[in-house]
């Protein structure tokens, strides 16, 4: 990996885009700093320096910008929640079906196009709801209208610009734009994880040899969650696929041996932002109605704690464990949607047939489509079981005194964005490299 950037550094195209990556992270970073108008920052670091739940996790997406309620709190979001609806309709609606499959590059802009659209209304009614949530809290200068709808106007502006310096990174930069924006708002947290771990080992009291031992633990099950990471985003089944000779003209085509790459972790990290966006919305809306739920009692504060116990340590044991096992079900089940959302074994197998190949001792047609689906099935259950226990790692440090920055999920993003990174800078330089060979 090393040996790759420094191999992108020395070459003079690859580094004007790493360059130019660099500078709109900076814009993002800076960005991150300037609070959105009507906002009283004494009376917000009183309300938010300490925030748990549902305002921490959005505060760890947006790499510190909620917490700070600048013009990036709401992140890149609602661009994630929109692409996840549009993917969800293309299965369900056949016109769009047809732009995501049949009609090449220009239906694929077109449901770009319709992604941002509904990024700006999702924005829209996000940053609404988070005025309303706040609104009592005493972080604004008034409660007028035009101080609300300032807010709402830059927090939607923001997220728009956000959704501009990743299709600008995406096009002329190393990486998708989206995923690298991410990926620096939650490395942007490292520094206070590393200050925390600090805090371990070097107490009030001195040196800690109790914090040392905890530290070195630490440390060492990081290490092995990364290669653990690694390992599984590395890993594939490999499916061989044999193709017939055939004679068109004068010329033989096929007579090859192929496979299908099937990667272990199929669905990525979105089963697990599915199950927590699915357990938090009840809390989201709620909390839009009621400021004060989390200290109340009742119907409505049981819901509240529930949906809440995924990203609160303020929640009772009894609420930590029954979440955790619906959102371990969740992951599962929705790691089994989006596999076979992506991969459709019928559809494969089809495809292999017309080409005129075959998986070796497996007839064309049903047979092989059986073959897959069996296959995707056993890997499903790999990854699904994977991606549990990946994010059940933050909830297992809640139990102790210990509170650090990443978690599985963090993690889980963190190296995949990484690998993929690596992976295009790779791709950049061979692209280089057989340009100059052919000059």
């Amino acid at each position: 990996m090393f040996q790759t950037i420094k191999n992108a550094i020395k070459t003079p195209d690859v580094r004007k885009k790493i360059l130019y990556t660099l500078l709109l992270i900076v814009i993002f970073r800076l960005g991150c700093y300037i609070t959105v108008p009507g906002v009283n920052s004494v009376a917000l670091s009183q309300a938010l320096g300490g925030s748990n739940g549902l305002a921490g996790m959005i505060d760890l997406i947006s790499g510190g910008a909620f917490s700070r309620f600048s013009m990036f709190a709401m992140s890149i979001s609602p661009y994630i929640t929109a692409s996840i609806v549009i993917q969800l309709l293309a299965m369900v609606i056949p016109a769009l079906e047809r732009l995501s499959k049949e009609e090449g590059e220009a239906g694929r802009d077109k449901l770009n196009k319709y992604t941002k659209m509904l990024t700006i209304v999702l924005a829209l009614i996000e940053s609404l709801g988070i005025y309303l949530s706040y609104r009592k809290s005493g972080i604004f200068v008034d409660e007028g209208f035009m101080t609300g709808a300032l807010i709402v106007i830059s927090l939607v502006a923001g997220t728009s610009l956000l959704m501009w310096l990743g299709d600008q990174i995406t096009n002329k930069g190393i990486g998708n734009g989206i995923s690298v924006i991410i990926f620096v708002g939650i490395l942007s947290g490292l520094p206070s994880g590393i200050i925390t771990i600090w805090n371990l080992v070097f107490t009030n009291s001195g040196f800690s040899t109790t914090g040392l031992i905890t530290v070195l633990g630490i440390v060492i099950g990081a290490i092995i969650l990364v290669a653990a990471v690694v390992f599984v985003q590395q890993a594939e089944r490999r499916v061989p696929v044999q193709y017939a000779k055939k004679v068109v003209g004068r010329k033989m085509y096929g007579g090859q041996n192929t496979h299908i790459p099937l990667k272990l972790a199929m669905a990525g990290v979105m089963p697990i932002i599915f199950a927590s966006s699915f357990l938090t919305f009840p809390a989201m809306i709620i909390s839009m109605f009621n400021t004060n739920i989390a200290t109340s009692t009742g119907f409505w504060a049981v819901i509240y704690k529930f949906s809440m116990a995924t990203s609160s340590s303020a929640v009772p044991v009894g609420y930590s464990i029954a979440n955790a096992l619906i959102y371990l079900i969740l992951i599962v089940a929705f790691t089994f949607f989006y596999t076979f959302a992506t991969f459709n074994p019928a559809e494969v197998s089809n495809n292999i047939k017309k080409n005129g190949g075959f998986i070796p001792g497996i007839r064309a047609g049903k047979p092989t489509t059986e073959y897959l689906t069996s296959i995707i099935s056993k890997i499903t259950w790999f990854g699904g079981l994977y991606l549990a226990i990946i994010a059940i790692l933050p909830m297992l440090l809640r139990f102790t005194s210990i509170d650090i920055t990443f978690g599985g999920t963090s993690i889980l993003i963190v190296v995949g964005v990484a690998l993929e990174v690596v992976q295009q800078l790779e791709s950049q330089l061979v692209m280089r490299h057989y340009k100059g060979f052919l000059e």
